[in-house]
């Protein structure tokens, strides 16, 4: 009996040391958001509508920026509940339609008058095709995003200090922006594998570091800032296209080794409000600390040469 429960015992303890290590870091900001404005993309579920409940709190008018309607609103409700505000506001935003970028984009440059923080949360694991012809997740992931900041750039300026947080993930060390694969298959990759849907995803958070990379140089002399960020492991919705056998199979090793949203929203909040990292801007964060990235993460040339390809596609250029 004494050996059942040393076993017991060992195994609740390495639990704990799983979960203690796996939870990361916290934002330890104070800072208050009074007066001030923010975007949240993707803010109906996950990590999104935790950080949208956070920044509430302190005190910030916050746009749930979601694709549905009916589930945008729904979150709504819960955000108000939660962050016991009720200066929270739901715009739609659908990131795979540029023509929806610039719809919200316009609608709230109308009805709003600030813009302290644009969180570029909203991410998508699913290969597919859009209406503008284009992969779906480099458009989700990175294209409307990179439109929807180019628009609300100059309201950014306006309000500085301002800054613009974009959620990658460490996955963005295996991506790799192949010019030609993307001329070809307008997505930097192809293939409905697990494995090929897994390199797609990585591509387009690449491009969300190079991004940021290519970003912070063509802000400099603004009073705008930002950077890109690791989330950690999190359980959410993301893999809700998942067979329910893979499904039933990860589910296990998910919740152990994964974040709850709390823990998961932390160095995305860390970006937006912690005092005193401008100095950092267009560096990468996990663990709400600046982290290394490689060489391929910020490759001058390929960061301008993918801003040049956003552009086009944007019709900007």
């Amino acid at each position: 009996m004494s050996v059942f429960f040393l076993g017991v015992g060992i195994v609740v303890a390495v639990y704990f040391l799983i979960r203690n290590f796996v939870s990361g870091a916290r934002c330890k900001s104070k800072a208050k958001l009074d007066g001030k404005t923010v975007i949240v993309t993707g803010s109906n579920t996950g990590i999104g509508r935790e950080t949208a409940v956070d920044l509430a709190r302190r005190g910030a008018r916050v746009i749930l920026a979601c694709r549905s309607q009916s589930r945008g609103e729904a979150a709504l409700a819960i955000v108000k509940r939660e962050s016991s505000s009720s200066n929270v506001v739901f715009m739609q935003l659908d990131l795979a339609s540029l023509k929806s970028v610039r719809s919200f984009a316009e609608t709230f440059l109308k009805t709003e008058s600030r813009l302290d923080i644009l969180i570029n949360n909203a991410g998508v694991y699913l290969q597919g095709r859009t209406e503008d012809g284009l992969g779906l997740m480099f458009e989700v992931n990175h294209l409307g995003h990179f439109l929807l900041t180019h628009l609300l750039l100059d309201r950014l300026k306006e309000c500085g200090p301002s800054r613009v947080v974009n959620v990658s993930s460490m996955l963005h060390q295996h991506g790799n922006l192949d010019f030609n694969v993307f001329n070809t298959h307008k997505e930097f990759g192809a293939g409905d594998s697990l494995m090929d849907v897994m390199k797609v995803y990585s591509h387009s958070k690449l491009c969300n570091v190079l991004f940021t990379h290519e970003l912070a140089k063509r802000l400099q002399g603004t009073n705008v800032t930002c950077y890109s960020l690791h989330p950690g492991v999190i359980n959410t919705e993301l893999t809700r296209h998942y067979s329910k056998v893979l499904k039933m199979v990860l589910k296990p090793i998910i919740r152990l080794f994964s974040k709850d949203l709390e823990a998961g929203a932390q160095t995305t909040l860390y970006c937006a409000v912690q005092e005193g990292i401008e100095g950092l801007s267009g560096r990468y964060f996990s663990d709400c600390a600046v982290k290394e990235v490689q060489p391929k993460a910020r490759d001058d040339a390929v960061a301008k040469k993918l801003w040049e390809l956003s552009e086009k596609l944007c019709d900007l250029s």
